[in-house]
């Protein structure tokens, strides 16, 4: 791979960069499906490719190919690309050498060893587990395991290398009997530590949970919001409001806002690509910048944006290291890279004597990112009474604004979990609309 990254990166200066930047990615994964309480299917994907950017006079080009006999000719493009564009007078420069800190926990040997037999395992582990429950079939699902090695050089002395591996597991299951439920349960880790029987248990047990529902009358109640439903609302409300480029470009409420109180004093909030074993760290972000952890909310004040490279530049500022990118085909923009929500735990539904827990929430994409607005649906919510789960509600539906829930948080549970890059445990807002 540093071959032909050098290769890549000799060439775009060749044709006239004045900057040049080469990203090449390399991953395995073996993903297995579940249809209708069967595996429908295995299949292996290797893939590797390379992405290309290149400036000149101000001007980004980028281009990209998965056939490594063709890297002179995608540097030769990118260049051209840069060539027919007008300068970015925002542009500065591509980051330069700088010392990576050391981050454990996301290479696992396991999981890159694992074979395809061990890979079915674990999949049939989940339908077992969810068939064990009587009344349940397992409607869709899957298993993945990866192990991907990514390598950044650029002509201003970045170079990055790193590996690492993931495994995940997924089942959605429904009733067959009496009123029709459905629930999933999920697991995702750099680890090969995963309950996969537990993912297939919790699910099936969920959906008979929920059945027998009441319904409820609209009114304003204590609302404990599942880790599952919490990361959905957040990742689609919160986190666009503080990408420095939605920021730049007037589409956040928090623009001119930093030191402000927005939030309980009790809640911190960080952004930590240094997170022992987190589904996003990594020595570097995606353009070779250094991880680091950035407090975004401060025991109830707000701290500071997430920024790359570009962004930063535009304010003047240092990057947070929140260059992201999803594979080698595109450019990098603004991420965040293992999200913390931290609040003093409790016991939370013991903690409540009356109010309504959701699970997990449907529509969270169609929330007003710059206002904070949701109206989203409820899914596997129960009415909780005298500190106990109590009766599971037919149909619900919670609205609110992500700004008013910041201020609004009054407790968190033990449960923390890890939803994709987002870490939170169960989180209870007092005064939210539910309409059942």
């Amino acid at each position: 791979m540093y071959d032909l990254a050098e290769k890549a990166l000799k060439a775009a200066i060749k044709y006239g960069a004045k900057e040049a930047e080469v990203y090449i990615m390399k991953s395995q994964k073996t993903s297995v499906s579940i249809q209708k309480d069967m595996i429908e299917g295995a299949k292996e994907n290797i893939t590797t490719g390379i992405g290309i950017r290149a400036i000149v006079d101000g001007a980004v080009g980028f281009s990209s190919t998965n056939i490594m006999s063709y890297i002179d000719e995608a540097a030769k493009n990118a260049v051209s690309s840069a060539k027919t564009q007008d300068a970015d007078p925002d542009w500065k420069e591509l980051p330069s050498y700088q010392k990576y800190p050391t981050v454990t926990g996301i290479l696992d040997k396991d999981i890159q060893n694992m074979e395809l037999d061990e890979c079915i395992g674990h999949t049939m582990e989940m339908i077992d587990a969810a068939r064990a429950t009587s009344g349940i079939i397992v409607t869709s699902g899957s298993f993945s395991r990866s192990h991907g090695e990514r390598l950044i050089l650029n002509s201003n002395g970045i170079e990055v290398s790193e590996e690492g591996t993931g495994i995940s597991g997924f089942v959605d299951v429904i009733t067959n009997s009496g009123e029709t439920s459905t629930a999933y349960d999920f697991a995702i880790s750099r680890k090969n530590d995963i309950d996969f029987a537990a993912i297939g248990k919790n699910a099936a047990e969920l959906a008979k949970k929920s059945q027998d529902t009441i319904s409820i009358e609209p009114h304003r109640t204590e609302v404990v919001i599942h880790p599952f439903a919490f990361s959905d609302l957040i990742e689609n409300t919160f986190i666009p409001s503080i990408d420095a480029d939605n920021v730049q470009k007037g589409r956040s409420n928090l623009i001119g806002r930093k030191d402000d109180i927005i939030a309980n004093e009790k809640l911190s909030i960080y952004d930590d690509g240094l997170l022992e074993g987190g589904i996003d760290t990594g020595i570097a972000d995606d353009e070779g910048v250094a991880s680091r952890k950035t407090t975004v909310i401060e025991n109830g004040v707000f701290r500071s944006y997430l920024y790359d490279t570009y962004t930063a530049g535009k304010d003047g500022v240092e990057s947070t290291g929140n260059a992201s990118r999803n594979s080698y085909l595109s450019t990098p923009s603004v991420g965040s890279r293992n999200f913390i929500i931290d609040f003093p735990n409790c016991d939370i539904v013991a903690d409540t004597d009356n109010g309504v827990y959701v699970n997990t929430v449907i529509g969270a994409h169609t929330a007003n990112a710059i206002s904070g607005d949701f109206s989203v649906e409820a899914r596997n919510a129960f009415t909780i009474k005298d500190g106990k789960l109590d009766k599971p509600i037919k149909s619900l539906m919670i609205s609110g604004n992500i700004f008013d829930m910041l201020k609004n948080i009054n407790g968190a549970g033990t449960d923390v979990r890890k939803v994709g890059g987002t870490i939170t445990p169960s989180i209870r807002v007092s005064d939210m609309s539910v309409v059942g």
